[in-house]
């Protein structure tokens, strides 16, 4: 028997077509273009802020050139509000103005001058060097102008606050502005008397920032410099002794030497009538009124002169 082939042996199924992948083709954006044809990309960043305008120049005017006003009458009736513009070389000007009246028109400037000097307190607070210098020197024209007058302020505390502000920034470290503050408060002290003075800075020996601390310790010193014998014995010799007493060991050598010059004070009114023995009276003087630490303190340091 004849065989068949193979191929005809099995039914034949037809091929499956097979499936053809799919391509994904990208599809390119446009990228959006201005009406001028510029891409965003190739637009040129937005230029910077134009930098703020500089500081007008103020110049610190020597109290020697400031020259009277024709019509002090007229000019003080817009002084206040020079002082509180918002433009702050208006305040500058307005300040050199307040000086211009305590030296030559002192009369005129009195009947709102604690309101002047509220106003010259915020002004040293402000953070503008310029103003904070103008105002100081304002401070030590008004000191030397009215003097004790500068007391009688009780009620809005004017002096107490302007006192306060210039220990501050007679304790901070711009220098030019520290140096201006040490120069009012040598003007406080040489036109005040020492007996009020010394109840005002009392306060400030004990202040808990130790850099006021020592220059209240100097104007303290400052001013006991200028007093005599009787005056140290009215204001009180154990009283002055308690003041130095925390300054001796302060941290900084201002305080100290400060300190050291109270306690000497001190030491020559009590002696100056000790015939016999001053150095045995003044030991007991000083155990006898203070405690033993301070005592051990004072005694120490009248030594060491």
């Amino acid at each position: 028997m004849a065989l068949r082939p193979i191929d005809n042996a099995l039914p034949t199924i037809p091929e499956r077509p097979k499936k053809q992948a799919k391509l994904s083709i990208p599809i390119q954006t446009q990228k959006k273009t201005s009406d001028f044809g510029v891409n965003e990309e190739n637009k040129a960043s937005p230029l910077p802020p134009p930098p703020p305008p500089a500081d007008a120049s103020v110049d610190y005017i020597s109290s020697e050139k400031l020259k009277p006003f024709e019509d002090p009458e007229s000019k003080i009736q817009g002084l206040v509000e020079g002082l509180e513009s918002k433009d702050w070389v208006k305040v500058c000007e307005s300040l050199n103005d307040v000086r211009r009246f305590s030296l030559h028109h002192s009369t005129v400037l009195l009947p709102i001058l604690e309101k002047v000097m509220l106003i010259l307190v915020k002004a040293m607070n402000n953070p503008r060097s310029a103003l904070c210098k103008t105002s100081i020197m304002a401070a030590s024209d008004i000191f030397n102008a009215f003097g004790e007058k500068l007391l009688d302020f009780t009620d809005s505390g004017a002096f107490d606050r302007l006192l306060l502000q210039l220990l501050l920034k007679a304790s901070q470290d711009k220098k030019f502005v520290c140096e201006e503050a040490d120069k009012s408060l040598k003007s406080m002290v040489n036109s005040i008397a020492p007996l009020p003075l010394l109840n005002k800075l009392s306060g400030y020996v004990n202040h808990g920032n130790l850099r006021v601390r020592a220059k209240a310790a100097v104007s303290i010193s400052n001013s006991v410099s200028k007093m005599g014998v009787d005056e140290i014995k009215e204001f009180g010799l154990v009283k002055l002794l308690q003041m130095a007493t925390g300054s001796l060991n302060d941290r900084l050598p201002e305080a100290r030497e400060a300190a050291r010059s109270i306690v000497f004070s001190v030491y020559k009114a009590f002696t100056e009538n000790e015939d016999e023995n001053p150095g045995e009276a003044w030991q007991s003087f000083c155990q006898s009124s203070l405690s033993p630490i301070q005592a051990q303190s004072i005694i120490k340091a009248v030594g060491s002169q």
